[in-house]
């Protein structure tokens, strides 16, 4: 259990003001957890522009002093719409050595329950050497997304930020330099290898032309569906699912095997790197080039939404279709942070068909409070067509929002 490491306080009615109490509080311990505090959301983000940080005091984990910098409009043009966060920890001037820790940022609700509703985990164990001191998540979370959501409150959240030292290779920790290793949960990774390596597998699946081979009593543990289906009749030792693609089933399996939330598969792209020489007579040339490739950059970022959007609905059904409720709890999260004119109505017909009302309320919430050129624009769309003739009970729903904001 992580031990509490005190509360940063970012007051933005007050100018550069940040308030850190409690900080020394399990200080020596290797699992521990800061609450970053930020008040007056609205004034931060107009006074510190992309790439500016608020930084908060220092507070101590496992004997190492480290803190936490607050980016409100991103820490770089790249994620210039999101909240960025990192974690850099104090180094002693003559120590070298790293200390190799896990941490994750997760959005509170309530501070007191400490529930997170928002997590940013690390899935790999980093290294805080003196050469690299500073770790941390560049798109914890879409501004839009949080202006939307519950979380902020009277222009107020609160971030929790876990840390795990996993091995402190200080002299002072280890006496010799050589590292002492916490004992972390890995059960996950376990199970994960026993995916990878296939051992028992005693069941096969055959989808979108790719073959998987899984283990009856893991999938049935975990999934009342498969229970009935691998084991309430005799079934075939191969079995076809022939209506989902070969990329969502290998995330809905790796999710049943480690309980984390699978990401979505990136193909390698190979980029062509420019010459080192320019002859004369080429330099237009060249810059019309790396003109047409920001162009080329932009469309395939957004390319790249589209196929993630895509992917994230589909493993919505597949978790509905099995009965995940976390793995369908996730996906509805990050849908909620998809959410745009362009997408409102695939992912609203998504909600109302499989009775997901959370998610229908984002959607609802979004179309409420976009302006009428932005409305004109979303009904001209072919996915509100379908939500028209397949999903009139909507409409009425929708209407009845909207005439009763006119009335306030």
């Amino acid at each position: 259990m992580s031990t509490f490491a005190g509360v940063s306080v970012l007051d933005g009615d007050k100018p550069c003001s940040c308030v850190t109490s409690g900080a020394g509080a399990g200080a020596g311990a290797n699992s521990v957890y800061h609450l970053l505090v930020v008040k007056g959301y609205s004034g931060i983000k107009k006074e510190l522009p992309n790439g500016e940080s608020w930084c908060t005091d220092l507070f101590r984990v496992g004997g190492h002093e480290y803190s936490i910098e607050y980016y409100p409009n991103g820490a770089n043009p790249n994620c210039a719409d999101f909240i960025s966060l990192d974690i850099t920890r104090l180094y002693d001037e003559d120590v070298e050595e790293g200390v190799e820790a896990k941490f994750s940022f997760s959005l509170v609700d309530d501070v007191e329950k400490q529930m997170p509703t928002y997590i940013r985990a690390t899935r790999k164990t980093r290294d805080f050497r003196r050469c690299d001191p500073c770790w941390g998540c560049d798109k914890f979370m879409r501004r839009d997304a949080l202006e939307r959501s519950a979380s902020l409150k009277s222009d107020c959240f609160t971030i929790r930020c876990d840390i795990v030292v996993c091995k402190d290779n200080t002299p002072d920790a280890t006496g010799s330099g050589t590292g002492t290793e916490v004992l972390l949960p890995d059960i996950h990774q376990h199970f994960s290898n026993l995916l990878q390596n296939k051992v028992g597998a005693d069941v096969t699946f055959e989808v979108g032309g790719e073959t998987f081979a899984a283990h009856r009593c893991v999938l049935a543990a975990r999934s009342e569906v498969f229970m009935a289906q691998l084991f309430g009749t005799a079934t075939p030792s191969v079995i076809q699912i022939t209506d989902m693609e070969a990329k969502v089933f290998r995330a809905l399996l790796c999710f049943i095997y480690t309980d984390s939330c699978p990401e979505m598969e990136k193909n390698s792209m190979e980029e062509d790197e420019m010459p080192g020489v320019v002859e004369q007579g080429q330099v237009e040339k060249v810059l019309e080039d790396k003109m047409s490739e920001v162009v080329e950059q932009t469309q395939e970022e957004a390319v790249e939404d589209e196929i993630l959007l895509q992917w994230l609905q589909d493993l919505f059904v597949a978790a509905d279709r099995y009965n995940l409720q976390r793995l369908k709890f996730i996906c509805e999260k990050q849908l909620c942070e998809h959410v745009g004119v362009s997408s409102v109505a695939s992912i609203l017909a998504l909600a109302e068909q499989h009775h997901c009302h959370g998610l229908k309320a984002a959607c609802l919430k979004f179309i409420r409070v976009l302006s009428p050129s932005r409305l004109q624009t979303l009904m001209a769309t072919d996915g509100w067509g379908h939500i028209a003739t397949t999903y009139p009970s909507v409409l009425y729903e929708l209407i009845a929002i909207l005439a009763s904001n006119q009335r306030r």
